[in-house]
Parts: structure tokens; C-alpha cells; sequence
């Protein structure tokens, strides 16, 4: 295809005929273009890829006859320019950065320079970019910054295991070595270490030193936020997917807890339909007042049961703690023996708990990733981002409460929230609640230093 291209083009220059593939390929385009040609452009496909320019080419490319629904004509309003994107909770599992200009200045960091970025990972203290850098690959501040924005911290370092994903991991872990699966001493240490980073992570984030931390275990994920992230007024917990038997053990441990997805289901319905209660209520029958009030309660016992058992491994079994109740489910986690397995490939291995602070018992680890204030800066506004969502994760963006309105409270969250080592406008962008209800971004787009996405 692509030798047959560069004679066409160079054909007219030599005086060359044209052969008879390309007189037959005329041909058909003529008779096509003829009767349809107001038909094709009406009938734009929704694809925008199919219009895309080549990211990795140096020279500019001629616009494209057929636009795209994004683009606008001379009489049609531009698109609004948004200068953030939406705050994203979900854990991703990959992320893939293209851009027309290179990212050369990632490569090859100076000893120096890595252990600039280690310290300010460390320390969690934040460095603001330059707006312009002419000259990316002659910026230490950048790529410092690049280095520390793809550490985090871990416990425990296991470096020939795969702690994330361990949600259906099962044939990842599969044949590796495994010493405490059969040693009940060295389950207790891990046990033991594990509750330790577990506490501190939590009193960093009672502290406001931690703005949020993940527990990530081979049955659910947990995100805990400090207070005021996502729009909630004290620490908040939110676990995803959920099963009938955790949520009755957290009930029997009085841990207060509320399911928002479940919720906002049952106030969409119809207020004229039959209570719930009132739906399986038997007919009268020749029974005594006992043997009645026995044969409703289990009645209804039997349609909760089956109703708690829908709900499992959905999103709707997401379960959202806050205030207090979050240090009874610290307490709580860490005293469950059903939170580890009991057989299987993970099984023996306690709950791996990860975050961007320094934590007891915690190890640095390094992730496929970047921020995207960097990029913006060393890209000149033009890059785009792939995102690979570990799917029980996105529920994690439903709103935990409503947004901050008045500026003196966001001014407020922002003074409690300045140590916790992230950047003010990240703080501020995570302080708000998240937009994406219970999906994660997929795509990432900046053009001209202004953002679009997909869910």
C-alpha cells in the first residue's frame, strides 16, 4: 500500500500512465462520489478516531474534509475550555501517554536528580513547574517531579508477587512462592506488621497528614479518605464489591454503615408502588395471633436474605462509612479472620495496604504512571492518556456528599489538608465531589492546554 501510494504521486512528475488498478479505483470513486456526495456528509460516522491525527508524526497534517462532532464551523460556539478534569477515585491498572512531542526527557534521570525526586517523595513536599519550559529535557524541577509522582507507599515488599490487582489474581499468584501458607508463625508476623502500617495509616489520616489510603484484599477494596475529600464533612470509608456476609458481620459489630447506591435506586422508584412490606404479607388464615406474627417475620426475613444476596459482587453492594464509624471498621478489619484467605493461591497473605504517604512497616514502590500537571508542561498542552480501570474500583467515584459551595469552607479544608504533601490544586480538585457517579475515566485528552474525556 505504501509503494503504491508513492507512485501516484510521483506518476504526474515522470509523465507516467496510470495502471489499470488505479484507472478502476478512479473510476468507482467517481461513480460513488457523484450521486452520494451529499449523502457521505450527513452520515458522519461518531467515531472520532477514525479522524485523529498521527500523534507520533512531526509534520502538520491538512485538516480533514469530514469533521469530526467535536469540531465547530465559523457559526457554531467553540467548546468550553475546562482546565481540569474530573477527580478520579477508581485504582487503574495501566496507563498509556502518547503525545506529538517526544517524552526523551524521562529517560536516563541523573543519580542526582533521582535522589531529589526520592527525597521529595519521602518528605512529601510538593515542587510547583514552571508554566513554560522550553527546554524539558534541561529541567531538573521536571524531572524530579516525574520521578516522585510515580513512587507510592506499600506494605508489605514483596517483589516477586503482584499485590494489585487481588481481586481475581488467583492465576497471577498461581505458582509462586508462598513460605507463610503453611508456616503459622510467619502468618501471625505478617498479621501483626500488617496492622501496624494499617494503624499508622489511619492516624495519618485522622492527623490530615494522609489525604487518602487503599486496602486492597482478594475480596474487596477499601479507600479511606480524610475528612473533607469527595465532599464529606468528617474520615470516610468506602468498600467495594461487598457480600452479604461482611455487611451482616459489620452490623453485628456496630459499625453504622449506608449502601448510596442501593439508596438512590429506591428513591428513583415510584412512591405509588407497594411497600415492600406489605409484598409478601400472607392472606388471613384460622391461625393464631403467635403463629401469624411467626409466619410474617420469617416472611420477611426470607425476602431481606434473598434481597442481601442479590446485591453481592454489584455496584450497588458498595458500602460508604464515615465519622467514627470508620475507627470501629479499622478495629474491625483488622480482627477478621475471613479478611484473609484460607486456601487458595493467595491464601495466608494479609490485605495490602497502599497510599502516597510514608506509612510504619512501609516500603517505596514505583508505578507506570505520571501526573498530569507534568505532562501538560513538558507536552505544551497537547497529550493524551489511556486509562485501564480496575472496574470493582469505580464506584468509588459516587458523591459521598454535597460539594462546597461557600468559599471560607474550602479555604478551611485547604489550610487542614496543606501537609498531607499533595499539590493545593490536586487538594482542591479531590475536595470537591467526583462527577463520574460510578464509572472511571477512560480516556484523557489535552488540546491547546484545554481537557476532554470519556467514561
Amino acid at each position: 500500500m505504501v509503494a503504491g501510494v508513492e507512485k501516484q504521486t510521483e506518476g504526474p512528475d515522470r509523465g507516467d500512465t496510470p495502471q489499470f488498478t488505479e484507472r478502476l479505483l478512479h473510476a468507482e470513486k467517481r461513480n460513488q462520489d457523484a450521486p452520494n456526495k451529499d449523502k457521505k456528509q450527513s452520515s458522519v460516522s461518531g467515531d472520532d478516531s477514525i479522524f485523529e491525527e498521527d500523534l507520533f508524526s512531526d509534520e502538520k497534517i491538512s485538516p480533514p474534509i469530514l469533521k469530526s462532532p467535536h469540531s465547530h464551523g465559523p457559526g457554531e460556539m467553540a467548546p468550553p475550555v475546562c482546565l481540569e478534569y474530573p477527580a478520579d477515585w477508581s485504582l487503574k491498572t495501566r496507563l498509556l501517554f502518547t503525545s506529538p512531542l517526544s517524552f526523551s526527557w524521562a529517560e536516563q534521570l541523573k543519580a542526582q536528580e533521582e535522589a531529589q525526586g526520592l527525597s521529595q517523595h519521602c518528605r512529601a513536599t510538593h515542587v510547583t513547574l514552571p508554566q513554560n519550559i522550553q527546554e524539558p529535557r534541561c529541567s531538573s524541577e521536571l524531572r524530579c517531579s516525574f520521578l516522585q509522582a510515580l513512587q507510592y507507599w506499600q506494605h508489605p515488599s514483596l517483589p516477586w508477587l503482584p499485590l494489585f490487582p487481588r481481586i481475581g489474581a488467583d492465576r497471577k499468584f498461581s505458582g509462586k512462592s508462598a513460605p507463610w501458607a503453611h508456616d503459622a508463625a510467619l502468618q501471625l508476623s505478617l498479621m501483626s506488621e500488617w496492622s501496624v502500617s494499617f494503624t499508622s495509616l489511619y492516624s495519618l489520616l485522622k492527623a490530615r497528614l494522609c489525604p487518602y489510603f487503599y486496602l486492597c484484599s482478594y475480596q474487596f477494596t477499601a479507600l479511606f479518605r480524610a475528612s473533607g475529600l469527595n465532599g464529606t464533612t468528617g474520615i470516610s470509608a468506602v468498600l467495594s464489591p461487598t457480600t452479604r456476609g461482611l455487611r451482616e458481620a459489620m452490623r453485628t459489630e456496630g459499625i453504622d454503615f449506608k449502601l448510596p447506591l442501593l439508596e438512590e435506586k429506591r428513591k428513583c422508584r415510584d412512591h405509588g408502588s407497594i411497600p415492600q412490606t406489605e409484598e409478601h404479607r400472607t392472606e388471613p388464615r384460622e391461625l393464631s395471633a403467635e403463629e401469624e406474627n411467626e409466619e410474617y417475620s420469617v416472611s420477611i426475613k426470607l425476602h431481606k436474605e434473598q434481597h442481601e444476596v442479590k446485591l453481592d459482587h454489584r455496584p450497588e453492594s458498595l458500602v460508604l462509612v464515615d465519622g467514627s464509624n470508620t475507627f470501629t471498621l479499622l478495629n474491625f478489619l483488622i480482627n477478621c479472620k475471613s479478611l484473609v484467605a484460607a486456601a487458595g493461591a493467595q491464601a495466608g497473605l494479609p490485605p495490602h495496604p497502599a497510599g502516597p504517604h510514608r506509612l510504619q512497616r512501609g516500603h517505596t514502590a514505583r508505578a507506570q504512571g505520571t501526573q498530569c500537571e507534568g505532562e501538560e508542561t513538558a507536552q505544551r498542552g497537547d497529550f493524551a492518556a489511556g486509562l485501564y480501570t480496575h472496574e470493582p474500583t469505580a464506584v468509588f467515584n459516587t458523591p459521598a456528599g454535597p460539594p462546597l459551595t461557600e468559599q471560607h469552607a474550602q479555604d478551611a479544608a485547604l489550610q487542614d489538608l496543606e501537609g498531607c504533601g499533595l499539590h493545593p490544586s490536586t487538594v482542591q480538585q479531590l475536595l470537591q465531589p467526583s462527577t463520574l457517579e460510578k464509572r472511571g475515566l477512560r480516556h484523557l485528552h489535552m488540546k491547546e492546554s484545554s481537557y476532554t474525556w470519556t467514561t
